[in-house]
């Protein structure tokens, strides 16, 4: 003769268990230690180890970058700086997709360093981006109309990189030697002050 018992869901066991303890045996830690592993390495460690390595949110920075974004929304050149510093990772976190669009909206509203900056980027493509020829031919033709005289010279570049791969990839070639003396020279309009955000 077989006994058949009523079948209890795992969940119905664990809370039959946690209703037979109070409330402060149910939060008490089981163990002094608990198990931390990062990749395939685990190790058991006091419970009070501080575990977090990234940054902490600086205040400072925060309104900083606040304010700048606060003037970005009405100022080209405000934008273009705000997308040069997420660009950089200067005084906020290293965001391209921000970086982008602060761009595109400095450039949208006429700003030439933002136009021929978004040129450049779009020909050589930028971190998880590929180069786009058609966009950085539309960004270096806007640049170029109001005298930018490198984005007059990128121009057959971007209209040759849309015709040929070859000739796409001379000029990611040719462009990548030029790319780090404006990434780390390039100029910003706006400078932090004791009463906030000033034009230089």
């Amino acid at each position: 003769m077989r006994l058949v018992l009523p079948s209890l869901s795992l969940a119905a066991l664990a809370l039959a268990g946690c209703a037979a303890q109070s409330p402060q045996d149910q939060l008490a830690p089981t163990s002094p230690t608990v198990r931390l592993c990062e990749g395939n390495n685990c190790s058991d460690l006091p419970r009070n180890v501080a575990t977090f390595r990234g940054e902490p949110v600086n205040p400072e920075a925060e309104r900083r970058r606040l304010a700048l974004e606060q003037k970005a929304e009405s100022d080209p050149r405000a934008a273009y700086d705000l997308g040069l510093r997420y660009l950089r990772g200067d005084g906020v976190e290293r965001n391209s997709y921000q970086a982008i669009e602060w761009m595109r909206k400095a450039g949208d509203a006429g700003n030439g360093n933002a136009q021929f900056a978004l040129g450049r980027l779009y020909l050589l493509g930028f971190e998880e981006m590929g180069p786009d020829p058609a966009e950085a031919e539309a960004w270096l033709s806007r640049a170029a109309a109001k005298g930018f005289k490198e984005a007059k010279r990128l121009l057959p570049q971007a209209q040759a990189a849309k015709q040929n791969a070859q000739a796409r990839y001379q000029a990611i070639e040719d462009e990548r030697k030029s790319w780090n003396t404006w990434y780390i020279s390039g100029p910003y309009y706006m400078s932090w002050g004791s009463s906030g955000w000033y034009w230089r």
